[in-house]
């Protein structure tokens, strides 16, 4: 992604925690940990879903979906954050921040849509179980997970083409851990207002409608899981959704946050608000990634039998 912008400006300077530096070690070690985590955790989950042909369905292939985004995501914001702890003055060229902004842009447009087709896979599964195999094929579900990316790589593109075209002028200080789009509209020397209605504009379609989406579909998956008469039956379909929508809030309450309320300019004075916001985005962007697989595979008996299979023919394997 080459410069297009008309400023001078060359470089970014990323304050993340360089007012505290005691806590950098501190959360070099805890950022590392929980990114080996998410290689980890993630990696193992793609693998049991590819291995065992009994997790080749709708569900399982959106949640490999998700795990690769995470995995991505993380890929694209972990190194610079884990690099900014170990720097005193850490600066990255406007076109790396460009294009790092653009990568975790998109993954995270990318993931809101996923999570509001999984909602509607989840919907089909429980209100429509005798005719899931054919509503949800092969043939429909490919196209709507290849849907969210491209969705969510072309929103990246208009956002990040936009803050391109800006001025920046002398301010080069990003109040951030990364090129964090909404640090970087706060130092242009112009007016955002164009950005700030491409942002509210993108808010709608990969925040708002697919949590519509994802609002309507449990309340049908609820009406529906209510009228079923066991107990049992209840506590099992209301099972195959848990997982869902514990990510679903966990994701949302934090990426709402960040990207509801775009603000044209930072008022004075608010660098610990900056900082608070830094550290929620940090855990949006580590501590979610990193609790998905743990959330989808402790409830999952599915997945924890075919972990189990894989592992004891590897055994068996290495051992003939």
């Amino acid at each position: 992604m080459e410069k297009t912008n008309v400023s001078m400006l060359t470089e970014f300077v990323l304050v993340g925690l360089s007012a505290h530096p005691k806590l950098k070690i501190v959360f070099f070690v805890l950022v590392l940990w929980m990114y080996l985590m998410i290689l980890l955790g993630n990696g193992v989950l793609i693998s049991v879903i590819i291995y065992d042909s009994h997790l080749h369905t709708p569900m399982y292939f959106f949640l490999c979906n998700l795990s690769f985004l995470d995995i991505c995501y993380t890929s694209s914001s972990v190194p610079l954050i884990l690099d900014s702890f170990l720097t005193v003055r850490k600066t990255v060229s406007f076109s790396g921040c460009m294009m790092q902004m653009f990568l975790s842009f998109a993954m995270g447009a990318t993931e809101c849509v996923l999570l509001g087709l999984m909602a509607l896979d989840r919907y089909v599964a429980i209100c429509y179980p005798l005719r899931y195999p054919v509503i949800m094929s092969k043939g429909v579900y490919v196209p709507m997970a290849a849907g969210s990316w491209v969705s969510g790589l072309a929103d990246s593109v208009v956002q990040t083409s936009l803050a391109m075209q800006l001025p920046f002028c002398t301010n080069n200080v990003v109040s951030h851990f990364v090129c964090e789009i909404l640090a970087i509209l706060k130092l242009a020397c112009a007016d955002i207002s164009i950005n700030v209605i491409s942002m509210a504009g993108s808010n709608l379609i990969v925040l708002v409608i697919p949590l519509l989406v994802i609002s309507v579909s449990y309340i049908f998956i609820v009406a529906t899981i209510v009228r079923i008469p066991s107990t049992e039956g209840k506590l099992k379909a209301f099972s195959t959704c848990s997982a869902h929508l514990t990510v679903v809030i966990i994701f949302y309450g934090t990426i709402f946050f960040m990207y509801a309320k775009p603000k044209s300019k930072a008022p004075i004075g608010t660098d610990n608000q900056d900082i608070t916001e830094a550290l929620v985005s940090l855990f949006y962007g580590v501590m979610t990634p990193m609790l998905n697989p743990l959330i989808y595979s402790l409830r999952n008996k599915d997945v924890k039998a075919a972990v189990k299979n894989m592992l004891g023919r590897k055994r068996f394997s290495d051992g003939i």
